[in-house]
């Protein structure tokens, strides 16, 4: 009896035991499930937010339809438009080296001023000297007969006042223009009368030109020029040289 109890408990012992290791090994060969891993926690950074400032955007807007940008508009076009014309004067008022074009550019001058009605009549003066007003030459009977030429070529009513009532007829020729003031008109209509001074300067000849209303005296337009002709004594254009000395010979 004794023994078959002893030899129970060994069976009972073996089988735990047995038991036992069989758990062993299934937990070895059971895989490893991962495990979670921990987050890191990160430092919360904290930033001043500085308040910005609000941007005032221009309203933009239709200039045809503002009155006042308008109103701008036209006035820097007028500005524009002076500063055209002031530049275009003073370009062609620029020293001139031959006698065409120094005329050319005083008739150009005359015909910027708006003020000058090319319908109205023109009536042209000699040119005469600046110092002396009732003396002329050559050259201003020369500048006037060339300025009749330019002003009518370029549309203006340009008159001749010195046409007698008929025609002059001798053994040299027929003439219709005169300086006899028997044989002119006695009264001239209302006109605009163009006179024009010039001052002998070294190699330069200084030209001056305005045009007047003959009843109210007004200056309707002016026009300056020079004429360089770069000679050291101008005697030869006015044509007032000396005669050469001469040296007379006596026997002793």
């Amino acid at each position: 009896m004794l023994k078959l109890m002893k030899n129970s408990c060994l069976f009972l012992l073996a089988t735990g035991l047995l038991s036992l290791h069989a758990q062993q090994l299934q937990t070895k060969e059971a895989p490893v499930l991962d495990q979670p891993k921990k987050v890191q926690e990160q430092p919360m950074v904290v930033h001043n937010l500085e308040p910005q400032q609000e941007v005032l955007q221009p309203v933009k807007t239709d200039p045809t339809q503002d009155p006042v940008a308008q109103s701008d508009a036209h006035k820097l076009e007028a500005a524009k438009q002076r500063l055209d014309v002031a530049a275009n004067v003073q370009k062609i008022v620029t020293t001139q080296d031959t006698l065409e074009s120094t005329i050319a550019s005083l008739a150009t001058q005359m015909m910027q001023n708006k003020k000058m009605h090319t319908t109205k009549p023109v009536l042209i003066t000699t040119f005469v000297r600046l110092d002396n007003l009732k003396k002329t030459s050559e050259f201003g009977r020369v500048l006037s007969e060339s300025l009749i030429n330019e002003l009518s070529n370029r549309g203006f009513n340009v008159i001749e006042f010195r046409g007698q009532v008929g025609v002059s007829i001798n053994e040299q020729g027929e003439y219709f223009i005169t300086r006899d003031t028997n044989k002119l008109k006695d009264t001239i209509e209302n006109t605009y009368v163009v006179v024009g001074t010039y001052s002998r300067q070294y190699k330069n000849i200084m030209l001056n030109a305005r045009v007047i209303d003959n009843i109210s005296g007004q200056i309707i337009s002016t026009s300056r020029s020079t004429f360089a002709h770069n000679l050291r004594d101008d005697c030869i254009i006015f044509k007032d040289c000396q005669p050469p000395r001469s040296i007379r010979i006596v026997k002793e």
